[in-house]
Order: structure tokens, then C-alpha cells, then sequence
């Protein structure tokens, strides 16, 4: 009798799996890079040996030149928060040719500036930059291409993980889904014949907004009567009661930098961070300076995921969710508040059927 092919690649996966933990010593696991590279070589052979069992293979390309214009915005976005915290005096702050140029007259101010670049604080992040003196007090600052490089393995990671999550969301428990170069994604679903199906799941974009509440109607009411103009009503993601929120997002979710899983330090209960780039920060902290004591909605795809009170002006640039989430709650939520905010967008570059090989 011959072998179903979704139970031989389970078979499989937990064969390797085994041989890869025996294999590995325990000092060898606690070298991060070589534990990782050999991770990956075996992830690689599993997912060649499953497209032998036939499926559908998608191949995504990430948006390095978004990337690199993501980056460069950021920086110029911290440049200018440093600059204007230290009230350092400059002038012709400016994005030119993959970097950012400015001028400072006071050496100390640019010995400040850069040696804030260089270590992460106040909630900004390090970074690692190549600096030119143009001579006159101009600077010019762009990320070297080591650092480039680690953003742009970053990005693929979180996208490989943002894909894996949209997967699981809509039920698709078995699929490999592997870098493939520098900023190539790789995906086979084996026994699936309809790779059409699932690029669908990736052609829609995740809408994130963070949207003010309305108070001059209960929620329920709005429900049955004409909601006020420029608001409408939407349901909780879980606890599926109404609220009534404006049309219009105060802060979109390209605003997003950052989203992850994480816990509370006293209760330590599962919530989603998020950590807002230098304009959505400046945004975020103006709309929470103008509206204390309001709630706010923050919105994934038409539901209404928190709706916490702001309780005084948010400057520092990220916020938590908590939801009464589990941990894979908390993870799905992060996941796709970073699906609507990936500075690389997924660009489609192959989908094809990939027919059993039989025979020895």
C-alpha cells in the first residue's frame, strides 16, 4: 500500500528533526551562527525533498529599494529628534542619494549627534553608519553596507515569519517557507495544486489604523440608528461587542517600525508592542497630547483589536495591546500589525505546480 504524501512529508520532517537534535552537541547549540547556518541547510534539504512529493511553489521578492528608503527616512526622522532634544543649531537636514546630509557648525554638537547614532537610546536604535565630513560643519550620514545588509536579513525574516503566520491563520498547517538569496522568499505547499490560492491570502494588504472612539452615542444605539457623519461601527476581534469609531485613522499602520509578542512586567500577561517610526511617533504623540482622557481604537482589517483610554501623551514612540490574548494571539496580532507596515513589500515572482517525481 503506498504511503499518503501529506504522511510521508510529516514522516519526514520528523526524522530530520530528530537527526538534526542528536546531531547538534550541546555546545554547538549555544553557538548562535553555526547552530543557525546548519538549521538552515537542513531546512533547505527537507524543503527539496518535499517538492519531490509535488505541490505548489510561490517565490516572493522583497522591495529592497523600499527598504533602503524606509531606512534612510528613519535615520534622517532620528537625526532630526536628536538634534532637536539637544537643541543643537543646524541646517539643510536632507535626504540625498541613499543617505542624509546636515549641518552643524558647533563640533561638539556633531561629536553629539553621532555618538547618539551609534548607541541606542531613548528608545531610538543603534545605528552602525558610515560618516563623512564634507568639511564647513556638513555632515553626511548613510548606513554601511554591513549594516544594510543585517536590515535586509532582518526584513526577510520578519516576512518569513509574518507569511508562516498568515498561513496558520487561514488553517495551512504544512509548508516550507525558506529564504532564497539575499531577498528572495521561497514557499511549497506540498499536495496543494493551486498555488493561486494561496497568493491570494498575500494579494490582500492588511489595513492597520489607529482610530478615535466617539462618545456622543452608545455604540449599540448606533447600531440600529444613523451612526454620526465620518464615524461608523465595528466589532471587537474578541470580545465581538460593538464601537462606535471614526472613518477616518488618525495613524496608519506604514507608521509601524516594529511589532512583536512580549508580556507585562507585573502581570505578565501576553500583549502585542509596537514601536512607531520617527514620523508616526511625532503623530502619535500629538494625537495623544490632543485627545487625554479619549479612547482610541487601533483596527486590523475591521475589528477592533483594543480600545485603550490615553491617559496622557504618548511621546516615546510605542505602545502595547493587550487583549486578554494567549500567546499565539499576541503573536498573530504583532504579526500583522508588521504585515501592514513591511518597509520591503512582497513582490510575486513565481507560482508554479510542481508535479510528483516517481520512481527510485
Amino acid at each position: 500500500m503506498t504511503t499518503p504524501p501529506r504522511n510521508r512529508i510529516a514522516r519526514l520532517i520528523a526524522a530530520f528533526a530528530t537527526a538534526f537534535a542528536i546531531a547538534l552537541p550541546s555546545d554547538t547549540l549555544g553557538a548562535d551562527t553555526r547552530f543557525d547556518k546548519m538549521r538552515a541547510k537542513i531546512s533547505a534539504f527537507v524543503a527539496d525533498k518535499m517538492e519531490k512529493l509535488g505541490g505548489s511553489r510561490i517565490i516572493y521578492k522583497v522591495d529592497t529599494d523600499g527598504l533602503r528608503e524606509a531606512v534612510v527616512t528613519d535615520l534622517r526622522d532620528d537625526v532630526y529628534k536628536i538634534l532637536r532634544e539637544g537643541r543643537i543649531a543646524f541646517s539643510g537636514l536632507a535626504i540625498r542619494d541613499g543617505g542624509v546630509d546636515v549641518k552643524i557648525a558647533d563640533a561638539k554638537g556633531r561629536d553629539q549627534l553621532t555618538h547618539k547614532l551609534a548607541s541606542a537610546s531613548e528608545g531610538l536604535p543603534a545605528y552602525a553608519l558610515a560618516v563623512t565630513d564634507g568639511g564647513d560643519g556638513l555632515l553626511r550620514l548613510a548606513p554601511t553596507d554591513a549594516a544594510s545588509a543585517a536590515r535586509l536579513r532582518d526584513l526577510v525574516d520578519d516576512s518569513i515569519a509574518m507569511i508562516e503566520q498568515r498561513l496558520k491563520d487561514a488553517g495551512i498547517a504544512l509548508a516550507s517557507v525558506q529564504p532564497e538569496g539575499a531577498d528572495r522568499i521561497r514557499i511549497f505547499l506540498p499536495g496543494a495544486m493551486e498555488p493561486e490560492r494561496i497568493t491570494a491570502i498575500f494579494a490582500k494588504k492588511v489595513r492597520v489604523g489607529f482610530r478615535l472612539i466617539d462618545l456622543s452615542m452608545p455604540a449599540e444605539r448606533a447600531q440600529t440608528d444613523t451612526p454620526p457623519a465620518g464615524t461608523e461601527v465595528l466589532l471587537g476581534f474578541k470580545d465581538k461587542l460593538p464601537y462606535l469609531v471614526a472613518k477616518d485613522s488618525a495613524l496608519e499602520g506604514d507608521d509601524i517600525s516594529y511589532a512583536g509578542p512580549g508580556f507585562t512586567s507585573d502581570t505578565k500577561e501576553p500583549i502585542a508592542s509596537f514601536r512607531f517610526n520617527g514620523r508616526g511617533a511625532r503623530r502619535f504623540a500629538h494625537v495623544t497630547t490632543e485627545n487625554v482622557g479619549r479612547p482610541f481604537a487601533i483596527v486590523l482589517d475591521d475589528k477592533v483589536i483594543s480600545a485603550p483610554v490615553i491617559r496622557e501623551p504618548i511621546t516615546g514612540g510605542s505602545g502595547q495591546i493587550a487583549g486578554n490574548f494567549t500567546l499565539e494571539e499576541a503573536n498573530s496580532v504583532a504579526m500583522l500589525l508588521r504585515a501592514g507596515s513591511l518597509p520591503g513589500r512582497l513582490g510575486l515572482v513565481e507560482q508554479q505546480v510542481v508535479h510528483p517525481i516517481t520512481g527510485p
